[in-house]
């Protein structure tokens, strides 16, 4: 019996040695590999930021942002419109000027014409007096009539083409104060009194547009008369002799009004341009740069708004690539003289998942620069160094902005 239990006991020992110790071994190397792996990860010479190319979109000359068709984070594609801006021209304030003095060049000639209508009109309503029928002189009070309305047409017209001028002026200014209240520089009762003169004298402009098609109306009518009155009878020949000096003077002051608003239509008148992107990616923040350090404002910089206007080269919007395509690293002044081009380093990223992966040196900075404010030892004293960008190899699982590790200096 005592023979049959030791046989057992020891097929018993040969059964766990045979199968325990492997699986005892295969444990302890796993932990020590796992443990290796660790210490490996955590002890590093340099870090990096993992980054990812970044484009400004910009316009190419000063211009009012008409549309912003994105949002902030919205994936874009290679060729997508961004936004929509109308061109502004940079002497337009000086033609906006000129414009306003040609204008009241015009309408002192309309006054002046004017003036000179009444003595004729009162010396034809003279001349017929002497006629033996009132023909002449009805057909002259037509005549007069007619020209009373080219005129007042022409009147208006130069009060309308002034106000609009003026109502672009008053416009600008709202954006601008728009501007200066959100950057809370004025008081907000600065852009309500503004915004109440733009819309008084829209109101105006709107009113006089209504005389100015009822002035319209008024010169068919007397000249429908008019040319009733001629059916009738044969036009006294002193009333266009009369009237003929007025009516070409009348003439070229009709031509110049429509070569005025033919310059204010132009002047109004803005290029749309779109801005698209010019890489896949993602919209991100703009940000600006102060002391030699990035801040963002909150609530300004984060994206351009419609109605803004931009300088040339000033960005409208940015868009960053998803996946960084390359980790930029600064080195100490002791180790500058380690630096070569195309020189091996290992990077080490101890976020989950860990990982390890070979690269090499790409480029090295020309200069010692300021350090990204993340990667001093001590928040509050500055560190400076000389920038390496480093390749980002194939299955390195990294985003824009992440920590990498770097050995092998």
């Amino acid at each position: 019996m005592k023979k049959k239990s030791s046989r057992k006991s020891h097929t018993l020992k040969r059964y766990y040695l045979h199968h325990l110790v492997p699986v005892v071994v295969w444990l302890g190397a796993l932990g020590c590999v796992f443990w290796l792996f660790q210490r490996q990860s955590e002890r590093f010479e340099l870090v990096g930021i993992a980054r990812s190319q970044v484009r400004q979109v910009a316009t190419s000359s000063t211009a009012r942002i008409r549309d912003i068709r994105v949002e902030l984070f919205q994936p874009v594609q290679a060729g997508q419109t961004l936004a929509v801006v109308d061109t502004v021209l940079d002497n337009e304030r000086t033609l906006a000027v000129e414009l306003q003095t040609q204008l009241a060049s015009v309408t002192a000639e309309i006054e002046h014409l004017l003036a000179q209508l009444v003595p004729t009109q009162d010396l034809m309503e003279a001349d017929a007096a002497n006629l033996e029928i009132n023909r002449t002189s009805d057909l002259r009070r037509f005549a007069v009539d007619v020209e009373n309305a080219r005129l007042r047409i022409l009147e208006l017209q130069a009060l309308i083409a002034s106000d609009r001028i003026t109502l672009h002026d008053l416009a600008m200014e709202v954006v601008i104060l728009q501007k200066l209240v959100e950057e809370e520089a004025i008081a907000p009762y600065e852009l309500e009194k503004m915004k109440v003169q733009h819309d008084s004298l829209a109101k105006k402009i709107e009113e006089n547009a209504d005389l100015l098609a009822q002035a319209g109306a008024d010169l068919e009518e007397a000249q429908r008369r008019r040319e009733e009155f001629k059916r009738q009878e044969v036009v006294h020949p002193s009333v266009p002799h009369a009237l003929e000096v007025i009516r070409k003077e009348i003439g070229v002051q009709e031509e110049m009004m429509k070569g005025l608003l033919q310059q204010l239509e132009a002047l109004e008148a803005r290029e749309a341009v779109e801005l698209t992107s010019p890489i896949d990616g993602v919209v991100i923040p703009l940000y600006v740069r102060a002391n030699e350090a990035l801040q963002q404002r909150p609530g300004e910089y984060v994206m351009r708004r419609a109605g803004e206007v931009v300088t040339a080269g000033e960005p409208v919007l940015a868009v960053a690539q998803e996946k960084p395509t390359e980790i930029v690293a600064y080195v100490s002044e002791q180790q500058i003289g380690l630096l070569k081009d195309n020189m091996q380093v290992q990077l080490v990223k101890a976020a989950p998942p860990p990982q390890i992966a070979q690269s090499r040196v790409v480029a090295v900075g020309p200069t010692i620069e300021i350090m990204p404010q993340r990667l001093w030892r001590n928040p509050t004293m500055p560190q400076w160094g000389r920038p390496i960008l480093i390749d980002v190899p194939e299955g390195l699982s990294v985003v824009p902005g992440e920590v990498v590790g770097i050995r092998g200096l």
